[in-house]
């Protein structure tokens, strides 16, 4: 433990200017003269003293200015600690004077109580294996279920080759999240927000990522109130079949009735404990999904042959397929978030135990996705449901077991997609006297804020769950639309602006595949998806 440490907090929100070199050297000036005593200029600590210094980045104003205090780890090398002043990415704003102090700065304390009862104040001490089943829950969820009925689609070949194809392209995405997380020295952009503002620049940045990460999080979450409510149904019927019939809406508000109370969890760290059940759980599930589809055996006459129907239709219903494939990789839109969970120091970042975790995920990944698929095809053919599991009919205790397993994990997931929004809404209402009166709605913080706003969120994602609930098209609409974004193609477009592969390099191609692709299944999928759920809704009986 050091005898002492200096916490330096500098206003991001003032220009670089050209006096910042001098600045620069007024720091050390002052560093050495807090800790060294007098006036050492021109010396510099060694290492080895014992003292630890640490950098907090915040603003003063702008319209994310709580969003973007930057904390740095401790370091006792000064060497270390410049690198992390001089890269330190101003946003602009005038000539503001940079504030130090010794502990924590008095002039931050107001922003630091706002940004721990936005946050909750979560705590950067999770481990690798941490990441491991928040990723596995973020990860895995109604999408396996519906695999085989893509393969329906797309046959043999064009399925097997496109789902390894995805799996692929989004290891290697993830690979450049969880590489970019902390690009700048001294910065951790704990969400996909703060790494596209990064690269894009302050004001495009949000408008590029906050729409596609937000229809990936409501997406899902509307997919989860639907999977929830159809397996409680299910779950119900294998378990009293003689019991009077409940509608499925109901079933699906009695699942959403339970996210009015899970709601409330403060922060990423508190839905821990759902994380891990909810992972241990998909991985029961998709193992019952493909050992039943193969005890089950195949159907008699089973077909692998295209499905009849028109040529527009069947075109729509491939797109749509591919949509589905690639709502099963969803991971990337929190990947940041579960990242933000890890200490990081200079000797081991935490993009060590982040990777570490996240091939731990995709492991689990592969042996979920790839038997259900094949198995699950293989069993049914053209004649699979697009939830698998609603095909399957004995040994019914295991199958009743397998539909109460989904129904815990879209709980688990739910709240584990829903941490950020959260943030966010709360924030967007909530009364800030360092900003424009005009720019809140002027709630003060408190519970009764949570309260409001996550129980608005939750009714919002029910309302459309209830009204659409057409798991299949719901799955290859939101996985064009929003998936294929932020798993696909914006991590390598970043990459390349952020970290500038040599042109036509191996890694630059890589790049640029993944764009190309990832643009053809958000097309292609996305109009695909809504041809689909306005094809359904024609002939559905609303609330049934």
């Amino acid at each position: 433990m050091a005898e002492k440490q200096l916490i330096v907090a500098v206003e991001g929100s003032a220009a670089m200017g050209p006096f910042w070199q001098t600045i620069l050297s007024d720091y050390l000036e002052k560093i050495i003269g807090s800790f060294c005593g007098g006036d050492l200029t021109g010396q510099k600590p060694s290492p080895s003293n014992n003292v630890e210094l640490s950098l907090v980045t915040f603003n003063s104003h702008g319209s994310y200015s709580a969003c973007l205090v930057q904390r740095t780890g401790w370091t006792r090398d000064v060497d270390i600690f410049l690198q992390w002043l001089a890269a330190i990415p101003f946003a602009g704003g005038g000539f503001n004077d940079a504030a130090i102090a010794e502990g924590l700065s008095e002039a931050l304390m107001e922003e630091q109580t706002v940004e721990k009862w936005k946050e909750g104040d979560p705590a950067r001490r999770a481990k690798w294996w941490y990441s491991t089943f928040h990723t596995v829950t973020a990860m895995i969820g109604a999408g396996v279920l519906s695999l085989p009925y893509a393969m329906a689609y797309l046959g043999w070949g064009p399925g097997t080759m496109f789902l390894l194809l995805s799996w692929c392209m989004t290891l290697n995405t993830m690979w450049q999240m969880i590489q970019l997380h902390e690009c700048a020295p001294g910065t951790r952009f704990d969400r996909y927000i703060d790494l596209g503002r990064h690269a894009f620049g302050p004001k495009l940045g949000p408008w590029i990522v906050l729409p596609q990460q937000l229809i990936v999080q409501v997406g899902c979450d509307i997919v989860y109130m639907v999977t929830g409510g159809k397996c409680l149904k299910k779950f119900k019927e294998m378990a009293c079949a003689t019991c009077t019939p409940i509608r499925q809406s109901y079933w699906i508000l009695i699942f959403g009735g339970i996210h009015f109370f899970l709601s409330q969890l403060p922060n990423f760290n508190s839905v821990a404990g759902f994380s891990l059940a909810a992972a241990i759980m998909s991985l029961s599930y998709s193992t019952i999904a493909w050992a039943g589809c193969l005890g089950h055996g195949r159907i008699d006459n089973v077909s692998y042959a295209y499905k009849h129907t028109s040529t527009a239709d069947y075109m729509f219903r491939v797109f749509n397929a591919l949509g589905q494939i690639s709502f099963a990789f969803a991971g990337h839109a929190v990947a940041l978030e579960i990242q933000a969970t890890i200490p990081s120091t200079p000797e081991k970042p935490s993009k060590i135990p982040m990777w570490k975790g996240a091939v731990g995920a995709y492991f689990i990944n592969a042996i979920c996705y790839f038997p259900v698929a094949l198995i699950g095809y293989w069993a049914f053919g053209q004649d699979v449901d697009d939830n698998v599991l609603m095909a399957l009919r004995r040994p019914g205790w295991l199958i009743a077991s397998a539909n109460l397993m989904v129904v815990v994990h879209v709980i688990g997931s739910y709240q584990n997609i829903t941490t950020e929004i959260f943030v966010g809404l709360c924030y967007a209402c909530f009364r800030d006297a360092g900003e424009d009166d005009d720019k809140r709605l002027n709630f003060p913080p408190g519970i009764a804020l949570r309260l409001v706003t996550r129980s608005a969120y939750v009714v919002f994602t029910l309302f459309i769950g209830v009204t659409f609930p057409f798991f299949g098209d719901l799955l290859g609409f939101f996985g064009g639309f929003g998936f294929a974004p932020t798993s696909y193609f914006l991590p390598s477009i970043m990459w390349l602006i952020i970290k500038k592969p040599k042109r036509f390099s191996t890694k630059w191609f890589i790049n640029w595949a993944s764009i190309l692709i990832g643009l053809f299944i958000m097309i292609a999928s996305t109009v695909g998806g809504f041809r689909n759920i306005v094809t359904d809704a024609s002939t559905y009986r609303f609330y049934t």
